[in-house]
């Protein structure tokens, strides 16, 4: 395919079109993934999980992520590739752009961070500066142990009605994608029609514009529990090229997610 832009993911949206999104954390998977017509390669710190076998993201470092955005980008033949701010990589405006140049550098088209409305001023400052941002919300894996667990976010009222406020803010701020994690299929949907910029969901129902999985879980050889969210596209095939290609149109064609995949309030 050609290369896929910024401006590619905003004509999706535009002509009411959806796009597919994966992990990837090495060169020959992003050769693949890239190749199947998947539009962004999301190198995740994820990888803190399913790579290095660690509890959680919290110990990924900027070395890890440069690493791997590094390997994806030269395996990677046409996709976008977003890369994750680790932990505490951005709790500064300064933090923030010093570590996105980082990312950026190392291959990566985007960067993706965790947060609600207190990131506005670091969101304006990143695209002020010409750095692509996605803004993540609703359950942010970085902030586990604040929050208590992997809890599905916004079921109460008040939490809905915060993270519409926060989806808003970062759009003005200079978000040019939002990508929403375990909230109630109802409150993404909301949310993705009163945003101009592409959403993208995980646990989010199938009325955002996009969906991500990873790549572990899509070919269901995670070793731990695999959340309601997750589809195991390997078991309907015995090739993994397959079963990319066939997670690729079944959220183009909007029959991934399911029921079975989405929260209710």
């Amino acid at each position: 395919m050609s290369k896929v832009s910024l401006s590619t993911l905003t004509k999706l949206k535009a002509n009411g079109e959806k796009f597919a999104v994966l992990t990837a954390y090495d060169a020959t998977f992003a050769q693949l993934i890239s190749q199947a017509g998947i539009e962004v390669l999301l190198v995740g710190d994820s990888l803190g999980m399913v790579v290095q076998g660690r509890a959680s993201t919290v110990p990924v470092t900027m070395s890890d992520m440069v690493y791997h955005v590094q390997s994806v980008s030269l395996g990677n033949q046409g996709s976008m590739v977003m890369a994750d701010l680790p932990y505490m990589s951005y709790a500064t405006t300064e933090t923030a752009l010093s570590n996105s140049a980082k990312l950026m550098q190392a291959g990566a088209n985007m960067v993706k961070l965790e947060g609600g409305e207190w990131l506005t001023d670091t969101l304006y400052r990143l695209s002020e500066r010409g750095i692509p941002v996605c803004a993540h919300i609703g359950l942010t894996p970085q902030s586990v142990d604040k929050i208590g667990g992997y809890h599905v976010q916004g079921r109460q009222q008040e939490d809905a009605a915060k993270l519409v406020k926060d989806a808003l803010a970062l759009q003005q701020a200079g978000a040019d994608i939002l990508l929403m994690e375990c909230i109630p299929s109802t409150l993404a949907a909301e949310i993705s029609k009163q945003l101009t910029i592409p959403t993208i969901g995980i646990g989010a129902g199938p009325d955002t514009d996009a969906q991500v999985l990873v790549l572990h879980d899509m070919l269901g050889i995670a070793t731990d529990y695999a959340p309601k969210f997750v589809k195991n596209f390997l078991a309907e095939t015995n090739s993994v090229q397959e079963a990319i290609k066939n997670y690729s149109e079944a959220v183009k064609a909007g029959t991934f997610p399911g029921p079975e995949h989405c929260y209710q309030n």
